[in-house]
């Protein structure tokens, strides 16, 4: 049974991808993280050696702190960050846990070059629809919760990602796109490792949306609806963006928790 300082491999898999998931701070050792460089999702990387440092950007977060086995390195962190006053727990077993229980694992083999401030930043063509909204959702969600979008002109896209170091997606010619019948987001998933059934759902609602393919999940032109109705709703890309978030968090929770729930008006009684 875990401690009050302590957080479960399946009470922490409930919060992940949801817009109030914990802050997850990975402080394993150099030689550990080279073992496995991957992560859990939407993790920050940290030295748990200079602690002291960095704690303070925390404050006001929930935060969870992973080691390799859930002892001293975290549970010495966990303890200082709430000596700091930061809500804190350790995860029960550490990395090895997580992962010998087929946790998400985001690879980070093709994570983009952060920026001074610690974020990815991105860059694509401004008046998004649908991929350009479910992929920021996805990086938001399981890979980077500080990620910068940029939307700019189509035919500007490559000089920007150029000026700004930002990684293109979503457009022509470049490795975070679409691949044959597949959309950008299926690239994302598969990339960073992160095909899981509920995604994995949500994936081809997203695809049939995309693609004008309809037929490939009876979802797909209700996701489409709402999409092209907030893009006419919001001038905005950014406002645009806040919205759509909102909508894949429940999209992502209706393929994750509800898919065999119904809905229907409660019958009375027949009248004599």
């Amino acid at each position: 049974m875990p401690s009050n300082t302590e957080i479960t491999t399946s009470q922490l898999t409930r919060l992940v991808g949801l817009p109030n998931a914990p802050t997850i701070v990975d402080v394993r050792t150099p030689e550990d993280f080279e073992a496995d460089p991957r992560l859990l999702p939407a993790t920050q990387r940290r030295d748990f050696r200079s602690v002291a440092t960095w704690a303070a950007g925390l404050a006001g977060r929930n935060v969870v702190v992973v080691c390799q086995k859930g002892l001293k390195l975290s549970q010495g962190v966990t303890a200082w960050l709430l000596h700091e006053g930061i809500r804190a727990e350790t995860l029960e077993g550490g990395f090895e846990a997580w992962r010998d229980a087929g946790g998400l694992l985001v690879k980070t083999g093709k994570l983009p070059p952060r920026d001074a401030a610690g974020r990815t930043v991105w860059v694509t063509r401004a008046r998004p629809k649908v991929d350009r909204i479910a992929c920021p959702w996805l990086i938001r969600r399981f890979v980077d919760p500080q990620a910068v979008f940029l939307f700019v002109a189509a035919a500007e896209v490559p000089a920007v990602a150029d000026r700004f170091q930002a990684t293109p997606f979503d457009i022509d010619g470049v490795f975070w796109s679409h691949r044959g019948e597949r959309c950008t987001f299926d690239t994302m998933i598969e990339e960073f490792g992160l095909a899981s059934g509920p995604l994995d759902r949500l994936a081809t609602i997203i695809r049939g949306a995309d693609t004008a393919r309809l037929d490939l999940a009876p979802q797909a032109a209700g996701l489409l609806a709402a999409s092209l109705g907030l893009s006419r709703m919001h001038r905005d890309d950014l406002e645009q963006l806040a919205a759509g978030l909102a909508l894949y968090d429940a999209f992502y929770r209706w393929s994750r928790d509800a898919t065999e729930e119904t809905h229907n008006w409660p019958s009375g009684p027949k009248p004599a």
